[in-house]
């Protein structure tokens, strides 16, 4: 008899989450119970969450009741559904484990660190169907010392072999063996404006064969835009757009099936849209008249209440300073339902006697914390940071980052 298992690989949600001020609540609750349905309807037996379950570290108390709340609802709706969470760069690993000893009870497994148990059994009707090697985001306190190669990269395949290993030794012949990793491999396209570099991140960027050849699905998150490194390698991408130009993402989740322990099919499922993104013009930006006439022209649905209107992202480009350039945009959108979050001017002219463009000027808050390191540097000292010094910025960064947001100073 044919032995079967039903994967639902999702990542990033970001529980939590603002863009530019506006909360994301009714987005991220339409997308639990767009979930929801699908594990019911498709019969999962094993969700899967890349990491990133909330955005911050600290994340607000209505952002961990919308967790529970939904765990609580799939345990209700599916009793037999496994539930397996890794920790991203985002979590606060304790804060995230720390109730794993009572999720245990409600089939849902919670592993935050490298220290934790990262050998986690899937189950069918049958018993364990499945044994996954459940890495979370390894921070460089948790790789282990290597001499040869890129020490963050070899570092990291030393943890995936030991925990593979550890995996491969429980594992039955019609049992599946999977992976689940927060990083960034090889070749893939990251979201420049919403993800954190981290380790592993396009310096240290990790190969797909450190997973192993018999690994038949490997579940990744931290890029937010959905994609395949390899045929059995996913990044299941973000749920709700989490910066402006991920507008255009296909947000979804990925079902996978095996059969007998060995992948027999994978299929995705769009996400709904609750909220639009609009940005003009969609191409990049204007001058401050073909902006005007955009928006002037632009429709928007009028009957959906303030917090489902389209969030609209403007994007000029002037010669000089217009000291009335927002009131002229408000002008514009006067009597439109959107939600106006950003203004972004980018300012171009002309110098000498070939008139050479100036290459655009970005505002500070359009700049990601490494364009504001690699600047501060090239004003003091020739040429790029190195590697290593960029990986030693990004891992002082991060834990800067960590204990503001559990209230440390």
């Amino acid at each position: 008899m044919t032995r079967r298992l039903t994967l639902c690989h999702t990542s990033d949600w970001h529980l939590g989450h603002t863009l530019h001020g506006h909360p994301r609540e009714e987005e991220h609750a339409a997308f639990l119970a767009f979930l929801l349905d699908v594990l019911e309807r498709e019969a999962v037996d094993g969700l899967l969450v890349a990491g990133d379950v909330f955005d911050s570290a600290n994340p607000p108390a209505s952002a961990q009741a919308m967790l529970y709340a939904f765990l609580a609802d799939a345990r209700r709706r599916m009793p037999s559904l496994d539930v397996l969470i890794t920790a991203g760069n985002h979590d606060s690993p304790g804060r995230l484990a720390a109730a794993d000893p009572v999720l245990r009870a409600i089939g849902v497994r919670v592993v935050g660190t490298a220290r934790d148990d990262m050998v986690v059994p899937l189950h069918d009707t049958r018993g364990v169907a499945a044994w996954v090697a459940a890495v979370p985001y390894l921070r460089p306190s948790d790789l282990p010392r290597v001499t040869e190669g890129d020490p963050m990269v070899e570092g990291v395949r030393a943890v995936y072999a030991e925990v593979l290993a550890a995996a491969r030794a429980r594992r039955e012949p019609t049992q599946a063996l999977l992976a689940m990793g927060h990083c960034h491999m090889v070749d893939a396209t990251p979201s420049e404006l919403s993800e954190r570099k981290i380790l592993g991140g396009p310096q240290h960027a990790l190969p797909a064969d450190l997973f192993g050849d018999d690994v038949g699905y490997v579940a990744l998150g931290h890029l937010h835009l959905a994609q395949a490194v390899t045929e059995r390698v996913h990044y299941s991408g973000s749920p709700i757009p989490l910066s402006l130009p991920e507008e255009s993402y296909p947000h979804q989740v990925r079902i996978v099936r095996f059969e007998d322990g060995r992948p027999a099919a994978q299929a995705t499922h769009r996400v709904p849209r609750l909220v639009d993104v609009y940005r003009v013009p969609r191409d990049g930006p204007g001058t401050l008249e073909e902006v005007l006439a955009q928006l002037d022209a632009l429709e928007a649905p009028a009957d959906v209440p303030h917090s489902r209107q389209p969030l609209l992202d403007v994007r000029v480009r002037l010669d000089v300073p217009v000291p009335d350039l927002r009131q002229q945009i408000e002008a514009a959108l006067e009597g439109k339902a959107v939600r106006l979050v950003k203004i972004g001017v980018e300012y171009a002219g002309v110098a000498g006697p070939l008139a050479e463009v100036v290459p655009p000027r970005r505002q500070l808050g359009d700049l990601t914390v490494e364009e504001v390191f690699r600047q501060s540097y090239a004003r003091r000292f020739e040429g790029d940071p190195s590697p290593a010094l960029l990986a030693a910025f990004h891992e002082v960064a991060e834990a800067a980052r960590h204990r503001l947001e559990e209230g440390g100073t």
